[in-house]
């Protein structure tokens, strides 16, 4: 693909018009119909879109994932996405800049490419900053792989709420220098192979209790409150050199004057903290306007793309009105307010250029690998000691493992097989416990049956178990966790992760983690 021309060869050869559609970012899904892949490349001519964010599918999307839509299952995704990437920017005037969410990799978006831990399990990781390195390093060549230049990550909001239903997992933790340094590590890493990154979601969405994809978080702290906790992660990696922050769509009122506008909307917010207070001059990307944080309050086409454009964003993630939000922002912007936003978009635009982007295969060795490095160094022994698993290992014990799917709902075998399970093991006395959570996302219970719930919290209180956690450490709230002899958290599903449990289990290996949030 041929080198974007330098902005100063640019900036009075593009019309106005054509500057505010290389400002638009919408969205385009890896499994979707020919109809609605020649609609975004007729968009793409006929707008001068400036870049496009890939999602999965349109079923999968975030603003519908509590509907009933069934998400189909593609096993070449990837080639899939090459080959779309590559048939949208033969269509396009100028070279698109393609983003997507990869915060633990493509496998975020696209099946069957390579997973790496969530933000949390990197969270637990104590020093050790060189694997993350790997981590945005490995992540960075895979979306080179696939023709991506902007890995919209990572997310550098301090999760101090264990309720939090979107961010949680994709936080580092709860302690804001520890989320800093690793999220540079990871910013670093993804910077060595040329791709470009999206620190957010400002100005934090870690305490809150409100899906922003589904409503508006309010966020009622004091400024000097932020300023200390939740904005420290932005403020230094603002001076350390990002290219781009994402705003988030919350109601932060103490930066906002006290209106209840959402952050991604706010003049005061975006221009007041962000840019003169923050010193921010690099480029701002808006979070999905599609999320109905947003989009529910704006039914008039063009006005929320202008009102978010207004506020100082200067890329309009999944704008869905494009021609209608072009037209606005034409009407109402001033010539100087275009062409900083413009000036910012192609200079990124240069900078990601540069990388060597083509179409190649992924690496699963290597992937596997790294991922054992940090199974081994993410492994946290929550309670009791390695003599107390010792012991254990000594005596006769059973095993339960609990594991399945979301997709499996309470059904009379699988209330009937847990009944079973009781009763065999009603007369043990050591019960090794392995659960994996049906969802790393807290909502009803990450998935688990009240019956299940139930039933490990009655062993916990009447056995000696040892419990082993292959999922998100929130789900611990759900049990008597204190009353357990030995709890261990390995964080991830992964092969990788199982067999470090397994060793660990053994005494093969000691369990270097700690837990990067509270558990209650």
């Amino acid at each position: 693909m041929n080198k974007t021309v330098a902005y100063k060869s640019v900036k009075n050869v593009l019309s106005f018009s054509e500057k505010v559609g290389q400002l638009f970012m919408p969205a385009a899904f890896v499994n979707d119909t020919e109809q609605e892949i020649q609609n975004l490349e007729n968009l793409i001519q006929n707008h001068g879109i400036g870049a496009i964010c890939f999602f999965h599918s349109r079923a999968s999307a975030a603003t519908n994932y509590e509907g009933e839509k069934t998400v189909i299952y593609n096993a070449d995704s990837f080639e899939t996405l090459q080959n779309l990437i590559l048939r949208y920017q033969s269509v396009s005037k100028y070279p698109l800049l393609i983003a997507i969410d990869a915060e633990w990799g493509l496998a975020m978006r696209i099946e069957n490419t390579p997973q790496y831990p969530y933000a949390i399990t990197l969270g637990a990781i104590q020093g050790h900053d060189n694997l993350i390195f790997e981590v945005g390093r490995n992540i960075a060549r895979d979306c080179k792989a696939a023709g991506i230049h902007w890995n919209l990550a990572p997310c550098i909001d301090i999760n101090n709420n264990p309720n939090n239903p979107v961010i949680g997992y994709r936080s580092f933790g709860e302690d804001k220098i520890k989320v800093t340094q690793k999220a540079l590590a990871y910013i670093k890493g993804t910077q060595s192979e040329g791709v470009l990154t999206s620190i957010k979601h400002f100005p934090g969405h870690g305490d809150t209790a409100t899906d922003s994809h589904l409503g508006l978080p309010l966020i009622d702290k004091t400024k000097e409150e932020l300023i200390a906790n939740e904005l420290y992660p932005f403020q230094k990696l603002i001076e350390s050199g990002v290219d781009a922050v994402m705003a988030g769509h919350l109601s932060v009122p103490s930066l906002a004057n006290g209106k209840t506008i959402s952050s991604s909307i706010s003049k005061e917010i975006i221009k007041g903290v962000l840019r003169e207070e923050m010193g921010f001059d690099g480029l701002v990307i808006s979070d999905a306007l599609n999320m109905h944080a947003v989009s529910k309050n704006y039914p008039i086409k063009g006005e929320l793309e202008w009102l978010a454009f207004n506020a100082g964003n200067d890329v309009l993630c999944f704008a869905e009105n494009v021609p209608e939000g072009i037209a606005n922002i034409l009407n109402k912007a001033s010539e100087e307010q275009i062409e900083e936003s413009f000036q910012r978009l192609w200079k990124l635009k240069e900078k990601a250029l540069q990388a060597q982007i083509s179409n190649s295969n992924l690496r699963p060795e290597a992937d596997s690998q790294l991922n054992r490095k940090l199974a081994i160094n993410s492994l946290t022994l929550l309670r009791g000691t390695k003599a107390d698993i010792t012991t254990f290992r000594a005596t006769d014990f059973s095993t339960l493992t609990i594991k399945r799917s979301a997709l499996e709902q309470a059904s009379k075998e699988i209330l009937d097989a847990l009944q079973e399970t009781k009763i065999v093991l009603k007369k043990e006395k050591n019960i090794l416990v392995l659960l994996t959570p049906p969802q790393v996302k807290p909502a009803n219970n990450f998935g688990l049956l009240q019956e299940e719930i139930d039933f490990i919290n009655e062993l916990i209180q009447t056995k000696n178990v040892v419990l082993y956690l292959f999922g998100n450490p929130y789900v611990l709230n759900l049990f008597k966790s204190d009353e357990a002899l030995a709890i261990v958290i390995a964080y991830q599903t992964f092969a990788e992760f199982q067999d470090v449990a397994t060793d660990h289990f053994l005494g093969k290996i000691e369990a270097k983690g700690m837990l990067p949030v509270t558990i209650n």
